[in-house]
């Protein structure tokens, strides 16, 4: 990327942090391109991640990478939908803005609101497996083969996941919430971008989608026994 010398320029930061964005910068980009679908909004998306980054209490940060891609994906996100929602002539964020460090230090419940947001509307707007998918390859940038490895999902189902994750984010559709899965998922969502230990989101997610898939095939199997026709009372043979 043509930006990261720019990065350098800024000079090295006595806590390491110009060297740590720098590493993060490509896949942030990636982040932003898959997210955007378009270079030029991409690299607006690293260049004001950098600007968030310089001015945040990094003491405060666990792991810089999880920290930088969270951030980056909710940019990218507000852009993607940002535009959407001016081709349709309608205002308001659909996710809330990260706090401005410039401001203080970012507090966990600042960031505990901005993550729980966020998480409401995917639950909203989602199925578990459209969920599923989209956090792990937009927001910790997961290859498709881990992800069909984890859910248990063909490679190219998850593809077309993703596709339908972005369509259906873009609608106005909204599906009943529960408050203790809505706690799950911003905790478990939470303690992976602060640590990097994404074993307990990768678990909930996938116990999600199992449990979707046997409810809808319980669902068929209903919708298929109502639908056929009352026995006669009368026997093939006469």
């Amino acid at each position: 990327m043509s930006l990261l010398k720019s990065y350098r320029d800024h000079g090295e930061q006595p806590d390491g942090a110009a060297s740590a964005f720098v590493r993060a910068a490509p896949r942030l980009f990636s982040i932003g391109l898959r997210v955007l679908e378009d270079v030029g909004e991409a690299e607006d998306v690293v260049q004001e991640t950098w600007l968030r980054w310089a001015r945040t209490d990094r003491s405060v940060v666990i792991n810089p990478p999880a920290f930088l891609a969270l951030t980056a994906s909710r940019l990218a996100l507000n852009v993607a939908q940002s535009a959407r929602r001016r081709r349709e002539t309608t205002a308001g964020p659909w996710l809330p803005e990260t706090t401005d460090p410039s401001i203080g230090p970012e507090t966990s419940a600042e960031r505990h609101d901005a993550v729980g947001g966020a998480m409401l509307l995917l639950l909203e707007r989602l199925t578990p497996a459209e969920r599923a998918v989209y956090v792990l390859r937009t927001a910790f940038d997961y290859p498709y083969r881990r992800i069909s490895e984890i859910l248990h999902l063909g490679e190219d189902h998850a593809r077309q996941l993703v596709r339908r994750a972005r369509d259906h984010l873009a609608t106005a559709r909204s599906c009943p919430v529960s408050s203790t899965a809505h706690r799950r998922l911003v905790r478990a969502f939470l303690t992976a971008a602060q640590t990097g230990d994404l074993a307990e989101l990768e678990d909930l997610l996938a116990a999600d989608v199992a449990t979707h898939g046997r409810t809808a095939v319980g669902h068929r199997r209903g919708h298929f026994s109502r639908s056929l026709p009352p026995a006669s009372g009368h026997g093939l043979a006469s």
